[in-house]
């Protein structure tokens, strides 16, 4: 059976992930920059979410995925964007240099380097279940289909994938 959420949740989970990636990809490289392009038609067909400028011009295209089910362990690779449409996943697609698969439960960020996941992942996807998940957008239903991809595996078998915990937001008052 389809997981089922709302838009409001899933862009409430998008919106979390990408100001924390946006955060520690600014920390990652000093002196770099973070451009937003996730509202702008040139990198939305795309499936680029932010452009990551690093000092001396080197920009890398960022896809973010926020999962609010971090206890699987497991990334949820989006094969078939709207399968009443038929519209292809952004993990295929995607043309973005990194993909950053934020767990906002765990706080735990996965640094992967598309290409490189998506040249490992193919000739194994047999190996993977198939998962659904259902949105809805007022009334309308759409079906979203991904594999369930064990991060342990992808981490230590991709050159290049790496985890970063995120570590507890502090709280007003309190201390770390």
């Amino acid at each position: 059976m389809a997981r089922a959420y709302s838009m409001q949740a899933v862009q409430h989970a998008a919106l979390r992930a990408v100001a924390l990636v946006h955060e520690v990809l600014l920390a990652e490289v000093a002196g770099s920059q973070v451009h937003d392009v996730q509202e702008d038609p040139r990198f939305q067909h795309r499936g680029v979410d932010l452009l990551w400028e690093h000092p001396g011009g080197q920009v890398l295209g960022v896809e973010v995925k926020g999962d609010r089910q971090g206890r699987r362990g497991t990334y949820f690779l989006e094969l078939v964007s709207n399968a009443e449409k038929d519209t292809p996943g952004c993990f295929l697609y995607s043309g973005a240099d990194l993909l950053a698969y934020c767990f906002l439960d765990r706080r735990e960020l996965h640094l992967l380097p598309l290409p490189a996941v998506r040249e490992w992942f193919l000739p194994r996807a047999s190996e993977f279940p198939l998962r659904q998940a259902q949105t809805r957008v007022g009334r309308v239903r759409y079906t979203t289909v991904g594999a369930s991809v064990p991060a342990r595996r992808v981490l230590a078998e991709v050159t290049g994938a790496r985890r970063l915990e995120l570590g507890r937001p502090v709280l007003p008052g309190t201390a770390r």
